[in-house]
């Protein structure tokens, strides 16, 4: 059976609620998986952050689904790349990678995503912030320590009850659309694992 971390992150700053949370949430309140999926609420706090999910990796998952949120943005990004970078442009972890690609064809699931009538998009960059560090830490982690998971960071938009409160003029997307794009690629992962002519990873 697959085995899957599945991560979200707390409120900060002016944000009340995190739309990454509040998918997670209702995700769980519905899905029927044949996976393990384990969930999991991390702290916006990089020192705390690293150790959780260190800990939580160190339990041998097949994949690593993390989400965050990202205000501003249209569509759920597939987030390609996390950088060993920080916003005061010191290195996450000294002496490691530049950077890890995900070893996951996101490409294919933006496909399944937008087959099922969800916007996303490929991003090659996920900022210099905390979604970034967990995307990085959790490739650095799996090679460091020889684990067998593969690990994507899913960003998503606001829920409208969050812009909102924000008084703002900002995109958003329903947090049921949401969960249900993590509800595909959960499932997209299962399919691709269980058929070795479709793996969902390159094999470069």
């Amino acid at each position: 059976m697959t085995k899957i971390l599945l991560t979200a992150f707390e409120p900060y700053d002016q944000w009340s609620e995190n739309s990454s949370w509040l998918a997670l949430v209702e995700l769980t309140s519905w899905l029927d998986s044949r996976s393990t999926v384990v969930t999991r609420r991390y702290p916006v706090d990089f020192e705390a952050a690293s150790e959780r999910l260190r800990r939580d990796l160190a339990e041998h998952y097949d994949f690593a689904i993390h989400l965050g949120q990202a205000p501003g943005s249209p569509v759920i990004k597939l987030e390609s790349t996390g950088l060993n970078l920080r916003i005061n442009q010191c290195p996450l972890i000294d002496q490691a990678p530049a950077a890890y690609r995900s070893p996951l064809a996101l490409d294919h699931l933006r496909a399944g995503l937008c087959g099922e009538g969800i916007p996303s998009e490929v991003s090659h960059h996920a900022g210099l912030y905390l979604c970034n560090a967990v995307l990085y830490l959790s490739q650095h982690f799996a090679v460091s320590m020889q684990l067998p998971t593969r690990s994507m960071f899913m960003h998503l938009p606001l829920t409208p009850g969050q812009v909102a409160k924000a008084g703002a003029n900002w995109p958003s997307c329903d947090v049921r659309l949401m969960a249900r794009a993590v509800a595909v690629a959960i499932d997209w992962l299962e399919n691709a694992a269980s058929d070795s002519a479709t793996r969902p990873w390159s094999s470069a």
